[in-house]
């Protein structure tokens, strides 16, 4: 047998999440749902006519469906409920940002030098979470790497989140 192809592959993304959250969002309707909860609170009502603008016809029983779903993985929760004539509305809410882009084609080439640079600054800060992180077992690498992936992540929410707000 001859080999027909063969190239190396460079890992140059991580993704941290759990399988939970990705059933979750695995459903563009669901995505979309994150997306517009994000930074507000909305009603099961509110959600099923903002997705039908954004062109996803799902009737009302299918959104409170979805919003279900999203709930029991802990991407969204209620944070209010009213009471009006008798009926009880709740609403909700997330503290998770989607981002959902396709990276260009021209980013390696267009961002390396910031890539590299960047790299050496976080790999400065990587020293000093590592040890904290770190297990004895060989198995649990990857979980110290999942933890110092998600303390980056909620470290730069934060600067994120925070950066315009001065």
């Amino acid at each position: 047998m001859s080999t027909l192809l063969e190239k190396p592959i460079k890992v140059n993304r991580i993704v941290t999440t759990s399988t939970g959250h990705a059933r979750a969002i695995e459903d563009p309707a669901r995505a979309k749902i994150l997306e517009l909860l994000y930074r507000q609170h909305l009603s099961a009502d509110q959600i099923c006519t903002s997705l039908k603008k954004a062109g996803f016809k799902k009737a009302l029983t299918t959104v409170r469906h979805h919003l279900e779903i999203l709930k029991e993985s802990g991407l969204i929760e209620i944070v209010k409920i009213k009471e009006s004539r008798g009926a009880i509305t709740k609403f909700y809410s997330t503290s998770t940002k989607l981002l959902d882009f396709q990276t260009p084609d021209d980013f390696d080439s267009k961002y390396s030098k910031i890539i590299d640079n960047t790299s050496t600054k976080i790999e400065t800060i990587l020293k000093g979470l590592t040890p904290k992180t770190k297990s004895k077992s060989k198995k649990s690498e990857s979980y110290s790497q999942y933890l110092v992936m998600e303390i980056m992540n909620r470290a730069m929410t934060n600067v994120l989140e925070h950066s315009g707000k001065k």
